[in-house]
């Protein structure tokens, strides 16, 4: 019979990667989300039936049994950037989330979970995501020490927040902010390679722990910002802003919805966001990687001026 999937999360931007590559291997998958409108669109990468979304709330704990009541696997992919009320903080989100998920899952007797965290998943960090994402890991680890983990740098690819967004702004502001000079270094990472990582996971019990998961290259903060303006064809003075400064500006700006930076995100940027080394990563996975030079040029072509093709007419 095939394998019952649980995603939680699953119409996120990982989890859409995810879901279209579990699709494909016949599984049955059910989309644990909040809004399950939203989740109705990716029904039409499986077979009819085959993709089954349903209400789970993981801060709130609603749902959960439902979803996990015959499973396989559970993948779980809920996580935030910045917090939003009460329910929707990172540690109702990303820690009390995650052990509400591996507690029910347990008790339904799923034998395999899966769990996404972040690269600087650090329960001593200043910054409460990289404290939250650890305390979630260390509650999945404690009821299913075979539990596998990735802690995936950036993540890039056609929906990103992170690319998307600085392209978003270059188009409309006159300077590109460098936090902390812009010396902070990545490893980003492929979406499509981030699920190939998942789905293997899901067909190799052997892929446990922790892995540390990254492109094939190092770029600093600064060399990224530098790329997003070369491949949507754009200038912007890129603003070196110091961290005390960007600190004061995320302490105020932070508090307003879809804030550009907070002051959480200040704190992760002191810190590189590089695999340690002490870790399994990509490779051991037998993924090789995409570089960022090979896939954003293309979905960042459409924020040049004129569009897509606006270099075309200029022509």
């Amino acid at each position: 019979m095939a394998q019952v999937i649980t995603v939680l999360g699953g119409s996120g931007f990982v989890g859409r990667h995810v879901v279209q590559r579990l699709a494909k291997t016949g599984a049955q998958v059910r989309l644990g989300v909040r809004n399950i409108e939203l989740a109705k669109r990716l029904k039409p990468l499986g077979d009819v039936g085959q993709i089954v979304p349903m209400t789970v709330d993981v801060a709130r704990g609603t749902g959960l049994a439902a979803a996990m009541a015959g499973a396989d696997v559970v993948i779980n992919l809920v996580g935030i950037l910045a917090p939003g009320g009460s329910n929707k903080s990172f540690q109702a989100v990303q820690a009390e989330g995650a052990q509400r998920a591996a507690e029910a899952a347990k008790a339904a007797g799923v034998p395999r979970f899966i769990q996404m965290s972040a690269l600087g998943a650090d329960a001593d960090s200043e910054s409460e995501y990289a404290q939250t994402k650890a305390a979630g890991e260390a509650a999945v680890l404690a009821l299913y020490p075979d539990a596998a983990i990735f802690r995936p740098s950036i993540i890039f690819g056609p929906d990103d927040g992170f690319f998307n967004k600085f392209a978003a702004m270059a188009r409309t502001a006159p300077a590109l902010p460098l936090i902390g000079g812009g010396a902070t270094r990545f490893q980003p990472i492929f979406v499509g390679d981030v699920a190939d990582a998942i789905v293997k996971a899901v067909a190799d019990p052997s892929v446990r722990g922790i892995y540390e998961i990254g492109g094939p290259k190092a770029y600093s903060f600064k060399q990224l910002m530098q790329f997003t303006l070369t491949a949507s064809h754009l200038s912007a003075l890129l603003l070196p802003v110091p961290f005390p400064v960007a600190a004061f500006i995320g302490l105020f700006v932070g508090m307003l919805p879809g804030a550009p930076i907070t002051l959480d995100q200040v704190k992760l940027l002191k810190v590189d966001n590089l695999p340690s080394g002490k870790f399994p990563g990509l490779n051991d996975l037998g993924i090789a990687g995409a570089t960022v030079e090979a896939i954003m040029p293309a979905y960042l072509a459409r924020f040049q001026p004129g569009g897509r093709f606006g270099s075309l007419h200029g022509a």
